[in-house]
């Protein structure tokens, strides 16, 4: 599995670089609150005050050691923070296919870091599977981006006897890991429970994107007969009969309804949802979702 996903970054590398460049600019005019470049101040030094200045902006903590009265000064933050949050855990290296589903992520998590990157912004990253495996604060500058992108070539299909999905564990270290707002990429198949909260927190503070990976067989498995099924993240098994057409109907709602139930939980807390299929092209999915954003 890490020969075939570092093959198919590796082929995509130049494509993916050149798509970054459209993609930055959709970062930054896609309305989100974290990229209104030179609209967020952050506290720079103190001078003395002078008569005409803003009262409200007088450092008391200082007035009171220097006896005499001093102002905050500030400078415009143009820094764009980006912080990726990928699933790794062992349902993301199912498929079918149409693709493998952590490709399609990795793609994803890439064109987000290489578009940071080119707005000469700072990007960071959060990697889990049945734990949080990596996490990075973002930083600014090419060798943390190249660092960050090597990690997402070298991931493995997770061993021993990892199981699960630690989303909220991830959300919750995302949240930890910001110290100012960003826009957050979580790209996952939001296979787990248990988030909403820690989903909440993180989306209050920052823009979040919530990037669903899926696969034509979430919603349709091929007619193949009686089939033993196992889960990769719970090791449950069961017997699909996928020729019969109650269960093919069954098979479809219930992935409706988790589809449903996801994009209700991410508006409820003010995230914004994209549907990235293993059938499709990242880079044309990015692509309209910003080019919709940008027209709102």
């Amino acid at each position: 599995m890490k020969e075939i996903l570092s093959k198919n970054l590796a082929s995509r590398a130049a494509r993916l670089r050149i798509a970054s460049i459209s993609l930055s600019e959709g970062i930054r005019s896609g309305n989100f609150r974290s990229a209104s470049r030179g609209q967020g101040i952050e506290f720079s030094d103190v001078r003395e005050y002078i008569p005409g200045d803003n009262v409200r902006a007088i450092d008391w903590n200082v007035t009171a050691r220097m006896g005499r009265a001093f102002i905050k000064q500030y400078e415009e933050d143009r820094e764009l923070n980006v912080l990726v949050v990928l699933d790794c855990s062992r349902s993301m290296f199912s498929g079918s296919s149409d693709g493998v589903r952590i490709v399609s992520a990795c793609e994803v998590a890439a064109l987000a870091v290489l578009a940071s990157e080119r707005n000469s912004g700072a990007s960071g990253a959060v990697f889990f599977d049945g734990s949080v495996r990596f996490s990075c604060p973002p930083k600014p500058g090419r060798e943390n981006a190249l660092s960050i992108l090597s990690k997402i070539d070298r991931l493995e299909f997770p061993s021993g006897a990892v199981n699960g999905s630690a989303l909220s564990s991830a959300l919750r270290c995302a949240s930890n890991l910001l110290r100012k707002r960003s826009l957050v990429f979580v790209v996952s198949d939001f296979r787990a429970a248990g988030w909403e909260k820690e989903l909440a927190f993180l989306s209050c503070r920052n823009d979040v994107i919530a990037v669903r990976i899926s696969d034509s067989t979430d919603s349709e498995l091929p007619v193949v007969g009686t089939v033993p099924f196992s889960d990769s993240e719970t090791g449950a098994s069961a017997v699909l009969p996928t020729s019969s057409s109650s269960f093919a109907r069954a098979w479809f709602e219930a992935n409706r309804r988790r589809v449903d139930s996801w994009e209700e939980l991410c508006a409820k807390h003010g995230a914004h949802t994209l549907v990235v299929s293993t059938a499709e092209d990242s880079v044309l999915a990015l692509s309209r979702f910003f080019a919709k954003r940008r027209s709102r």
